[in-house]
């Protein structure tokens, strides 16, 4: 009797997960978190417009969905100032980072991204045999013109940018962007990843022409939106790049409800304004409970915080266990220097309510982890 016959490239992964969900760690703890506040989801939900279109749709969920998201794509493209043809969706950012990725990327084929970056695009880069070259920050912000140097020295075929970034909230103006692109090696493709671009300031959003076939731009519904369960990405780039998704993407990722709730929010420009104003109001309240204590954050342009811890990565990954123990969810850059860093996301009252109790707590803690050690 016989196994799998596993490709020599999948033997030879590592067997990595990019991120341990919050879920693992509550069973792994034996308790619930107090205050969830590590996966950069928004707290403040999705439109009440959006639930309701979702608890009509719940009645034909029997049915697959329209595979060509063809209501969703026109409701996009009015948006983002292109056509239909310019849109493709997807199971959320990841799941176009992965498409993108296997339609540009082979085995040997470079790619260029930042360290330290977001780590699912390097998850699906390895799985396709791609070799990741890899940048560092500048000042705690992703180096544009680093990325563009290696691209150049590497020949490398796809360029990623997070704008604004994860993890540690810094972003571009939409300018600085604009400028670069004459700068990208022939038949390179910037990723540019643009997840949290609805809490960013004016300006931000770069000035692309939709039919640049150097650009490649990716959104979602998770973050501003607060639908990040539904599951829900677009990516908006030239009109036969697109077409190419057609080749490899799974038609039917997304379910009617998920259509139907992210149709619903699009509408509500209300709420998403007030969702923003909230998360703003959550990143000082986190700046605050910091400079309590001691800590200082960086600038942010997200739903979530970096807070400076003033030393070492080890001491960082010492207070976010102590705060973890304590029930508060929360993440950490992993690579230094970011990684002095922890990321917190902007939560409710209650939640930030909790993170005031505990941090006192487990930034003791760490300490005599520190001297202990």
């Amino acid at each position: 009797m016989t196994g799998p016959r596993y490709p020599d490239l999948i033997a030879r992964l590592p067997e990595t997960v990019p991120f341990v969900g919050p879920e693992v760690q509550e069973r792994a703890m034996g308790q619930l978190f107090r205050a969830r506040l590590g996966a950069n989801e928004s707290a403040f939900g999705p439109s009440p417009f959006a639930i309701d279109a979702m608890q009509d749709a719940a009645a034909d969920v029997w049915m697959y969905s329209d595979p060509s998201s063809f209501d969703l794509k026109n409701a996009l493209s009015a948006r983002m100032g292109c056509t239909p043809e310019n849109i493709v969706l997807a199971d959320g950012i990841d799941g176009l980072l992965g498409n993108c990725v296997r339609l540009l990327v082979t085995e040997g084929d470079a790619v260029v991204t930042s360290d330290g970056a977001y780590p699912t695009f390097n998850y699906h880069v390895t799985g396709f045999g791609g070799t990741l070259h890899k940048v560092p920050y500048r000042d705690d912000v992703e180096d544009i013109d680093a990325l563009l140097a290696r691209a150049a020295e590497v020949d490398a075929k796809l360029v990623y940018l997070s704008n604004p970034d994860n993890p540690m909230g810094s972003w571009h103006p939409g300018a600085r962007i604009e400028s670069a692109l004459n700068r990208l090696p022939d038949g390179c493709v910037l990723a540019l990843d643009e997840a949290y671009i609805e809490f960013a300031p004016e300006g931000t959003a770069p000035r692309i022409d939709p039919q640049d076939p150097r650009v490649i731009r990716f959104r979602t519904f998770s973050k501003g939106y607060g639908m990040a369960g539904a599951r829900v990405g677009y990516a908006v780039g030239e009109w036969n790049f697109i077409k190419a998704f057609d080749k490899v993407r799974n038609h039917f990722a997304m379910s009617r409800i998920s259509q139907a709730g992210v149709l619903a929010a699009l509408e509500d420009d209300l709420w998403l304004r007030e969702v923003v104003r909230k998360t703003a109001e959550a990143r000082e309240r986190i700046a605050t409970i910091a400079g309590d204590h001691g800590l200082s954050t960086l600038p942010s342009a997200t739903n979530f915080v970096a807070v400076d811890c003033g030393r070492d990565g080890a001491f960082a990954r010492a207070v976010l266990d102590a705060l973890i123990t304590r029930g508060v969810f929360v993440r950490m850059p992993g690579v230094a220097p970011l990684d002095r860093c922890i990321r917190v996301t902007a939560g409710k009252p209650d939640d930030l309510d909790v993170l005031a109790e505990v941090l006192p707590e487990a930034l003791a803690a760490a300490q005599g982890t520190s001297e202990g050690g």
